[in-house]
């Protein structure tokens, strides 16, 4: 990509002179070229998998800002264009707003916060989804397609970072070790989490620290920031828990909007407007 057509001919003309030299140089300049030229043309790679046929885009106008509004897109397959699902949905973010979680995404833009526990944000980046929870059993939500863990009174989120089983949703009555000190008791809390889903920031491994218990669930009321969860009206939240798809592979961006206007063509992400 940054060769002139000379530089190329004269390239492959000493390739055809004297192939073996020529062509450890030419592709030693080409490793190094090619994948600058790449970078510099896209910036970092998508981190999106082509699998992914469900996303959940939420925006919010400034990295402190605690409202925004999720967008809901999905493909037939893989590389086809996203197509827009039911309108957008108010939702409330983090008391703090965002910072950078860990997920997906390969990296995170210097001189930005980055999430940290009990900071009050919620995770800016891109995140599997990977299991929906709620009061209710199962069968009183079908038809689900996605994996659904009904709150019991021992079931807690761990978020002591000193436990083994940080940011782990653990049946406390199955454990022989509960090694933490602190948890979310999860049915302490029937209305916000009355419906919700896992959002994998800082998972596989988790790092000690590092933000834990992140989902998107039912909120209060519509002006209250969470203390880092992404938080919706209850009738939204259970249209997205009995849409989600397993075999969908859904992701969750979460961005501000300076973000998502300086990454929209990098990470391939839908137009909103």
């Amino acid at each position: 990509m940054d060769f002139s057509r000379q530089q190329q001919a004269a390239k492959f003309s000493q390739f055809f002179q004297t192939p073996a030299a020529a062509l450890r140089k030419f592709l030693q300049t080409a490793c190094v070229l090619f994948p600058l030229s790449f970078l510099s043309m896209f910036g970092q790679p998508s981190p999106i998998p082509d699998s992914c046929t469900q996303l959940l885009l939420v925006l919010t106008p400034s990295y402190s800002a605690t409202e925004g509004f999720l967008y809901k897109f999905q493909r037939e397959k893989q590389n086809a264009p996203w197509q827009r699902v039911d309108d957008r949905i108010p939702i409330v973010v983090g008391r703090s707003g965002l910072g950078w979680g860990s997920g997906l995404h390969a990296s995170t833009p210097q001189g930005h916060p980055i999430k940290q526990e009990g900071d009050g944000r919620s995770p800016a980046g891109a995140f599997t989804l990977s299991t929906a929870f709620g009061f209710s059993a199962a069968g009183e939500l079908a038809p689900l397609h996605f994996p659904y863990q009904q709150i019991t009174q021992t079931l807690e989120c761990v978020d002591d970072p000193a436990s083994q089983y940080y940011n782990d949703l653990i049946d406390r009555k199955k454990m022989e070790n509960a090694d933490w000190q602190s948890s979310e008791k999860m049915h302490n809390v029937p209305v916000d989490y009355r419906l919700g889903v896992f959002v994998d920031h800082n998972t596989a491994p988790a790092k000690p620290g590092g933000g834990s218990c992140i989902f998107l669930h039912v909120w209060g009321n519509p002006v209250a920031p969470t203390a880092g969860c992404t938080a919706m009206a209850e009738a939204e939240m259970k249209k997205i828990i009995t849409w989600l798809r397993h075999e969908a592979k859904p992701i969750l961006v979460q961005l501000p909007q300076e973000e998502y206007a300086r990454l929209q063509e990098a990470w391939q992400l839908p137009g909103v407007k």
